[in-house]
């Protein structure tokens, strides 16, 4: 972590300290940091002699904090707050991780890890501080409900990405003060407006090649950078192509780190078997060309795992028939996931079916700024999309039009201007199929 990123966490763990506020907001970038300054602020006040409450929003994430949090600290006990039935993972078998289902077991422990909902069941009796990762996932009645068992609070998230959802309509809540559906961050700083969130200026994900497309697009108001000094960041690949448009796509992605492959305009159905299986291809041809890749953890070079592969889609039915379709063809370990799940995670590689493929209309689900912002800035080398000849038309013809309800803020980015603004980036690197 460079020392801009450094002083910046260093001046949230001051404020929480020492500031007149009770909360702390940390915004990042993708792939800026957020583990990182999770990690370092709940050892700096557990070493301080306190105890800490880390706050995640899902199991995964609670596990990937323990680990990280347990190696950065072996002198530390660090608790796994966990449900009746969790089989802990074997990357948790660490001396100083204690699981364990009853919180007065971990009384111990200086830094207590679980989810948002394990800390609501019930929430324990008011300590010092808390640490909340991924805040903005989290939603505003949850913090009200975890809010008692905390005095101050770190709140760290990537503001670009997707607000809580629901399946149920919340029409009827919007523009009220105790909307639950706004994000923790929205609902804390709507009761604290002289709070001012502090920003990690720099991806340690992203290259320069996808770090200024994603922020001019999905962060126009808190630009942010490619971290410097990383240090060498390549793809290639050690063998020759057919001359197919998916032998041109990784290519041209190897090259540039984007490749747009846009099939014929064509009105489809939603799981477009077309651009099911276009994806699933890729992503196969990615392995079978012996894609190889070097950065700061691979100085050496190092040949793309299929686990380091992932396909993003926005609907559950597109991810169900890529994945059949990936059993088909021999690939069965490269992960394919809806946006929602993505998030957080990285790869190496990503493949991309495009929201607006194939569509009619667009809705205000599928321009849904940050939906595309997730599935276009989960990898670390390359990102290759798939999409249908039309979409700027389609944009044009549906163009943002919702009105916004009293008591509410417009929501930046817009939806419709990101996605015009990510497809005019990836029109410039498009192979267009024949």
């Amino acid at each position: 972590m460079t020392a801009p990123a450094t002083d910046v966490v260093t001046d949230a763990i001051d404020q929480l300290l020492n500031g007149p506020r009770c909360g702390v907001v940390l915004d990042s970038p993708p792939g800026a940091g957020k583990s990182r300054a999770v990690v370092r602020t709940s050892t700096h006040l557990a070493r301080a002699g306190e105890p800490v409450r880390v706050v995640a929003q899902t199991n995964a994430q609670v596990d990937d904090l323990v680990r990280k949090i347990a190696q950065a600290a072996p002198e530390l006990a660090v608790g796994r707050y966990t449900r009746r039935g969790y089989l802990a993972p074997a990357t948790l078998d660490l001396p100083n991780v204690i699981v364990r289902q009853q919180l007065h077991e971990l009384r111990d422990a200086p830094i207590v890890v679980a989810t948002a909902r394990k800390w609501m069941d019930p929430p324990p009796p008011r300590g010092p501080w808390a640490v909340i990762d991924e805040a903005y996932q989290m939603r505003s009645d949850t913090l009200l409900r975890i809010a008692s068992m905390f005095e101050r609070a770190l709140f760290v998230g990537d503001p670009g990405q997707l607000d809580p959802f629901s399946v149920v309509n919340v029409e009827r809540w919007t523009g009220l003060p105790w909307n639950p559906m706004t994000s923790a961050v929205a609902g804390m700083l709507a009761t604290n407006p002289d709070i001012r969130p502090l920003q990690l200026p720099y991806s340690w994900r992203l290259p320069p090649s996808a770090s200024a497309p994603v922020s001019a697009a999905f962060y126009p108001h808190v630009p942010f950078q490619s971290a410097p000094q990383q240090g060498i960041r390549e793809m290639w690949l050690p063998t020759h192509g057919l001359g197919h448009i998916r032998d041109q796509a990784v290519e041209l992605a190897a090259e540039t780190g984007w490749a747009y492959v846009e099939l014929d305009a064509r009105h489809t159905v939603r799981a477009d078997p077309q651009a099911i299986s276009e994806v699933a291809a890729i992503a196969a041809r990615v392995l079978e060309r012996g894609t190889m890749i070097r950065s700061l953890d691979e100085p050496a070079g190092a040949t793309v795992r299929s686990d380091r592969i992932a396909i993003g889609a926005v609907h559950r039915d597109q991810v169900a028939a890529i994945a059949t379709e990936l059993r088909r063809i021999g690939h069965p370990n490269i992960r394919v996931d809806t946006a929602n799940r993505l998030q957080g995670a990285e790869f190496d590689v990503v493949i991309v079916l495009h929201p607006l493929a194939g569509r009619r209309d667009a809705t205000t689900f599928h321009l849904e700024s940050g939906r595309l912002c997730v599935l276009t800035s989960r990898h670390r080398h390359a990102c290759i999309v798939v999409g249908r000849a039309g979409t700027a038309e389609l944009l044009d013809a549906h163009p943002s039009v919702d009105p916004v309800p009293l008591n509410t803020e417009p929501k930046f980015p817009d939806g419709w201007e990101a996605n015009h603004a990510m497809l005019e980036h990836l029109t410039r690197h498009r192979i267009r199929s024949r």
